[in-house]
């Protein structure tokens, strides 16, 4: 087991949007979280991510209790564990795609040759190679994407939590990017866990989590 999340409370005001979650997750699965708008799933993405805290409750990851880090602690965690890959790709416009991937290891302290080298490794597996000169603008939808997961995927993190990630797909592209994550999964044991509308990508997870009203169900 890899994460854990035990018995998470999280209000905003007066408003109580998870009440007593506990989730497990395990190297080399890909679970969905699913359940209708407002039903917790990205606050308790947020909160696995360490992106928020909880109001009670414990996250352990890799054996870690994430949230008894200090601030700095917390943040080079985050760097070094955790991958993000959100819907809306949130790639830097004034940076080329190699440049975008390579921010999380110059962050982690990896020198330039090194993290190009596996920065263009991690664009050569995702098919976008060929766009590592490019800056986002002239990349279509679906390459900024897998530019994103690109970037998620550079410091070989323990996790990578998705939020939606193929909801701004059309169809045909939303399925190849499904596809890569259980790619990942087989060639390189990643671990992910995603937020979804996406029916399908929930029946072909190894494992389904529903939300209902700030529990698991």
């Amino acid at each position: 087991m890899i994460l854990k999340a035990n018995n998470i409370f999280k209000s905003y005001g007066d408003l109580a949007i998870l009440k007593g979650v506990s989730v497990s997750v395990n190297k080399g699965e890909i679970v969905s979280i699913v359940g209708a708008s407002g039903a917790g799933k990205s606050t308790l993405l947020h909160i696995m991510g360490t992106l928020d805290k909880p109001d009670k409750g414990t996250l352990m990851m890799e054996g870690q209790d994430v949230f008894a880090l200090s601030e700095k602690q917390l943040s080079d965690f985050r760097n070094k564990h955790i991958g993000f890959v959100f819907q809306f790709h949130h790639l830097l416009p004034e940076f080329t795609a190699l440049e975008n991937v390579c921010i999380p290891a110059f962050i982690a302290g990896m020198d330039k040759v090194e993290a190009e080298r596996r920065g263009m490794e991690l664009l050569d597996i995702l098919g976008v190679a060929h766009r590592a000169k490019h800056k986002p603008g002239a990349m279509s939808g679906g390459e900024q994407q897998r530019v994103s997961v690109a970037r998620a995927l550079i410091n070989n993190p323990t996790i990578i939590l998705a939020d939606e990630p193929s909801g701004n797909l059309d169809s045909e592209n939303a399925a190849s990017l499904h596809q890569l994550f259980f790619d990942l999964r087989d060639k390189m044991q990643q671990t992910f866990v995603i937020v979804t509308h996406n029916e399908e990508l929930a029946r072909i997870s190894d494992r389904t989590i529903h939300m209902r009203d700030g529990l698991i169900y």
